[in-house]
């Protein structure tokens, strides 16, 4: 089986995506490495693997119980005992061969070894000599022993070796979301406390039934002289419930240590208990601050709120709107309703994912929304944030700037208006329905008061990042206000009945402060010239000004141009008038009998000097001005100002024409008659 196939399988934890153990790649990784183990080498990732180490965990609890109970307890093996032990030995005993066989994550190169010698050299510069002495059956550890050393049970304490494997399991379990960490928790100090106290009451019986004087011994005051006759099974509550009471520092007095040997044995577990001591209600702390901590963080918030509202003289009704706000934030906080700061620690794709699958279906029934594409109402819906709201809380503040607007999930809210100073509902918004998008697509200050009848949650989309996308998405953003005027229509209010005929006015003169203003760098608008009919139509950018537009088209149809028109024949003076997709039409400049002009000095050829008061040029700008008119034919001079953009001519009497040099654009202006 490929490494990575085995990582996944077992990294899942009962899901396709988690990944909770494995081997990460390094930072600027180009790949994962697909390696292939060796043949007849076990991966330590491997599922198999993994059921065969908890299968033996269970086999080192066993040893953890049996071990010191041995030890102190028994002086001859018993059977049952012995066939245990003996059972268990040769499951260790397989581990060890299979340890030959398993892969090692190499810490310093962070690859997969499965090199047979190098995991037989790492194994046995290791754990090997500890995983073979403690296999070895106790009657031949007796006889190969020092006589010192011979005693039953001694040898089998070497076995709590195997305990390093109970540690890793509880390592895993907390990692492991299907497990409460709490209780996992919990069950590794129990069972430390358990592993602690029963080995102590071994010990302290131990010490009693060696002592060479019997009659002075701790037990010997608690159950009589024949002690060692009595069960097993007393003798050992009797020492489990003296290692309790000690443990647990309520010692009755009843048990107590006699000879200079308990005495020594009972300070050393003192000094034991202090520490262990320490390491639980550490751990117990751990588990049960975070839950009061985030109660007493939300009591010191209420307190510095209501001292607040206090000390300024604020008006019950704010003061009670911020406790409400501050309990309602707890709650959901509390249930896991909203979780900021989880939410925010993901990547964006999963937090879009998660805002489609929880919002996408509401969104789309938005009539503000309705026939946008599919790829801008996911855009929207990412930037979207779920808020919830008490009752009578203020979401939206009439005249207020439309920074927000929203869109009413749950709940009920009153649209309120001021009139002759008093507050008065317009409508209730239900599921569905918008609140402040007229301030905020119209770019004026809120017209409603919006507040909460109970209990509400809402959508918040921002309006600066609702801009930025509508923005990308031109088509959509015409659909957009096109569904806000038609709603403006069907709601028949006297107080949206201004927004619309405003709105409509600015639409039609093409504003530039509208919710969607032409973005030159991106509108494209197709240009043609009809002097040049052999030249196709091009698609460009429209650039910032006319005079950019015009010197753009000049060199693709390599022809004097001087007017913009629309495809009806209107002319075009405002670059702010064209929308994207626009057709345009360039026109040149052109004598009365058709001839094209391209300098000024061929019209200076039509007027004497004589006869001028003043005729200037300047590049492609005609500076006209004041001339004798009566001078020259009327269709003439008529031409003439034609050729030139003018706009209004008659009676002998013209405008004069100047050019702008900030726009470059002909405009008319007053002069009078010269003689």
């Amino acid at each position: 089986m490929d490494v990575s196939e085995e990582l996944e399988q077992l990294s899942r934890d009962g899901s396709h995506y988690s990944l909770s153990t494995g081997i990460l790649p390094s930072l600027g990784a180009r790949s994962n490495p697909r390696v292939q183990l060796s043949r007849f080498i076990i991966s330590p990732y491997d599922r198999r693997y993994r059921i065969w180490e908890t299968f033996l965990v269970a086999l080192v609890i066993y040893t953890a119980w049996v071990s010191p109970f041995e030890f102190g307890f028994l002086k001859q093996p018993e059977r049952p005992l012995s066939i245990c032990d003996y059972v268990v030995n040769g499951f260790f005993a397989m581990d060890i061969v299979l340890t030959f066989f398993l892969a090692y994550f190499d810490k310093t190169s962070y690859i997969l070894v499965d090199d047979r010698k190098k995991i037989a050299w790492k194994y046995a510069t290791s754990w090997l000599a500890l995983d073979i002495i403690t296999t070895i059956p106790t009657e031949l550890a007796r006889k190969i022993s020092p006589v010192p050393f011979q005693s039953y049970g001694f040898f089998n304490m070497l076995r709590l070796w195997r305990l390093r494997r109970v540690s890793a399991l509880f390592s895993r379990l907390e990692k492991d979301r299907n497990y409460n960490y709490f209780w996992v928790r919990s069950a590794k100090i129990t069972c430390v406390t358990l592993f602690a106290v029963h080995s102590a009451g071994c010990f302290f019986y131990l010490t009693a039934a060696r002592y060479h004087d019997p009659q002075s011994t701790w037990i010997r005051a608690a159950l009589g002289d024949n002690f060692l006759e009595q069960s097993i099974w007393r003798r050992y509550v009797t020492s489990i419930y003296w290692s309790f009471t000690t443990l647990t520092t309520v010692g009755y007095g009843d048990l107590h240590p006699v000879n200079t040997t308990e005495m020594g044995f009972y300070i050393f577990y003192m000094f034991f208990n202090l520490g262990l001591t320490a390491y639980l209600i550490g751990n117990m702390t751990n588990l049960v601050v975070p839950g009061t901590s985030r109660t007493r963080r939300f009591r010191d918030t209420i307190q510095a709120a209501s001292s607040f509202a206090q000390r300024n003289n604020l008006p019950d009704r704010l003061r009670d709107q911020m406790l409400a706000h501050l309990r309602l934030k707890f709650r959901t906080d509390s249930e896991g309703l909203l979780h900021e700061e989880t939410l925010d620690s993901l990547p964006r794709g999963i937090r879009s994912s998660i805002s489609h699958y929880l919002f996408y279906s509401l969104v789309d029934k938005v009539y503000l929304f309705r026939g946008v594409s599919k790829g801008l109402l996911f855009q929207l819906v990412s930037e979207m944030k779920a808020e919830y709201y008490p009752p009578n809380e203020d979401v939206i503040l009439q005249n207020e700037a439309p920074t927000d607007f929203y869109i009413l999930v749950t709940g009920a809210v009153d649209l309120l208006a001021m009139n002759n100073g008093v507050e008065q509902a317009v409508w209730e918004a239900e599921t569905g329905d918008l609140c402040g998008e007229i301030g905020v697509l119209c770019h004026r200050p809120q017209l409603f008061t919006v507040r909460t009848k109970r209990l509400s949650q809402l959508l918040r989309l921002n309006r600066h990042a609702f801009l930025n996308i509508v923005r990308g998405n031109v088509g959509d953003g015409t659909i957009i206000m096109n569904n806000l005027l038609q709603h403006l229509r069907e709601l028949r209010d006297p107080i949206t009945e201004g927004v619309l005929l405003e709105t409509e006015k600015m639409v039609a003169r093409g504003k530039k402060d509208l919710l969607f203003p032409i973005s030159h760098g991106i509108a494209r608008v197709t240009i043609s010239c009809p002097e040049k009919e052999g030249v196709a139509r091009r698609l460009v950018r429209l650039p910032n000004s006319l005079q950019a537009l015009l010197e753009n088209g000049a060199k693709i149809f390599d022809i004097s141009l001087a007017k913009v028109m629309s495809k009806d024949g209107a002319e075009i003076d405002d670059i702010e008038v064209i929308r994207d997709g626009d057709h345009l039409i360039l026109a040149k400049v052109m004598s009365k009998d058709g001839a094209e002009i391209d300098d000024i000095e061929v019209i200076i050829l039509y007027l004497p000097l004589t006869q001028c008061k003043g005729l200037a040029r300047k590049t492609r700008d005609f500076y006209l001005f004041g001339f004798c008119a009566n001078k020259y034919p009327y269709n003439f001079i008529t031409s003439l100002v034609q050729s030139t953009n003018s706009l209004h001519w008659g009676n002998y009497t013209q405008n004069m024409i100047e050019n702008r040099r900030e726009r470059r654009s002909v405009k008319s202006q007053s002069c009078t008659e010269y003689d």
